[in-house]
């Protein structure tokens, strides 16, 4: 069992850290996307002004728009990409890995560059773009902190898609029964756990491959939502499919600070409670005695089940409080995003927010950072497209999905599941 101290540590000990091999694929993905982005420039270089819309009326006071010189501003972006890329491959020379800061830097750097390249002539409205972002990001924050809980109890959760897609459907039944879209969002995370549950059943009661069931699960409540909505859902539409929503409830004071404000405080409900969910699990996993013995049942279960710790109670409790988690995310899209049920709405979502889960190396914080990263890159196609930006509309389609690649395959690097992801444990 891990000591006090180390229940405070979610990585790695320093001795753990030093003997870990440094991978060099961040260096030369870093590398690549400077390169992309100068010849980008180069071939495709326009001259003109590129301005970033900061402010709505409703703030306390008004930051004017902020109009670049495209072409210079560019290449100084790019400039400052590359001394990253530098910096990250000396760090890989000295045997050291490229911190999360760095990264972080990288990417607002690079995106700042591209967007002052595709936006140029435009009025770039960032505070739609950006709280368009964090809207596109909520069910898979909330997917993939389900995960991140699922994973570290040792419990492969592929089912966070039918998660989110039974949680959308129930939302959609019972607050258009009820009016209330309170009940809606409590039956969505009824749903989600019920999802959790048939996943232990046969995950960690009958030990069947966890992956297995996950898909099959996946499958099986495409199915079943689909029936229902063609059979119940749609010949009663006025009745079983017309839910109450969510109204946005802007927080007063902090709503009306500049370009932070819209951004973040004049969102609905589940947002809020986003914020708080996030907050929780992180506290939780690394600084309860809860959290210790979850990550304990994830790495070792055999030593937890020593110190009396009952390993497969503490992973059917974990996977049921992860499955109402997804659960609230599936609910989003029902209750806040569009008007009704609609089959198959999620659009496999909950894929993106497991390579969430793997991107973050099963951390709730750098989970929910790559989740709003996946966000940013779904709402930035439709705003390219309304500016009639220069990028080709197929290559933003496909946007998404390619950040999800170059994240999980590069950036991640040598991640480190937890120990016994994914192993059932049987009691001697």
């Amino acid at each position: 069992m891990s000591t006090p101290t180390e229940q405070s540590s979610p990585g790695l000990s320093d001795a753990q850290a030093a003997a870990a091999p440094v991978s060099k694929k961040t260096p030369l993905l870093l590398g690549f996307l400077t390169l992309a982005l100068a010849l980008t420039l180069a071939l495709e270089g326009q001259p003109g002004d590129t301005t970033f819309g900061l402010a709505q009326d409703s703030d306390f006071f008004q930051i004017p728009d902020l109009a670049v010189p495209a072409t210079i501003t560019s290449w100084v972006l790019i400039a400052l990409c590359l001394a990253l890329t530098v910096e990250s491959a000396r760090r890989y020379v000295l045997r050291s890995a490229t911190p999360l800061w760095l990264v972080a830097a990288f990417a607002i750097t690079w995106l700042t560059g591209f967007l002052t390249w595709a936006g140029v002539g435009e009025r770039l409205p960032m505070i739609g773009l950006l709280a368009g972002s964090l809207s596109l990001a909520v069910p898979l924050v909330f997917g993939a902190l389900g995960g991140v809980l699922g994973e570290r109890s040792g419990v492969v959760n592929i089912a966070i898609d039918g998660q989110l897609l039974f949680g959308a459907f129930a939302a959609a039944l019972v607050a258009s029964m009820t009016g209330s879209a309170w009940a809606g969002l409590i039956a969505a995370m009824v749903a989600g756990a019920l999802i959790a549950l048939v996943l232990g059943l046969f995950a960690i009661s009958y030990f069947v491959d966890q992956i297995i069931v996950g898909v099959v699960l996946n499958v099986l409540v495409i199915g079943i939502t689909s029936f229902f909505f063609s059979q119940v859902l749609a010949p009663n539409a006025a009745t079983l499919n017309s839910p109450e929503h969510f109204a946005r409830f802007p927080i007063p004071v902090l709503g009306q600070i500049p370009l932070i404000g819209p951004i973040f405080f004049r969102q609905t409900p589940i947002v809020y409670l986003l914020y708080i969910t996030v907050a929780l699990v992180a506290y939780a996993l690394y600084r309860t005695r809860w959290g210790l013995r979850l990550r304990a049942v994830g790495e070792h279960p055999k030593a937890a089940d020593t110190v009396g710790i009952k390993v497969n109670l503490t992973r059917y409790r974990t996977i049921l409080l992860a499955g109402a988690i997804a659960g609230m995310g599936g609910a989003f899209y029902t209750l806040v995003s569009v008007p009704q049920f609609n089959r198959e709405m999620t659009g496999g979502a909950g894929y993106i927010a497991l390579a969430a889960v793997i991107f973050g190396k099963w951390d709730p914080i750098r989970a929910t950072l790559a989740a709003l990263l996946f966000g940013f890159a779904s709402n930035l196609q439709g705003v390219l497209g309304v500016i009639g930006s220069p990028v080709p509309s197929q290559f933003m389609l496909m946007l998404p999905y390619v950040i999800t690649i170059f994240a999980v395959a590069g950036l991640v690097g040598r991640s480190r599941a937890p120990a016994a992801d994914g192993v059932p444990y049987r009691k001697q």
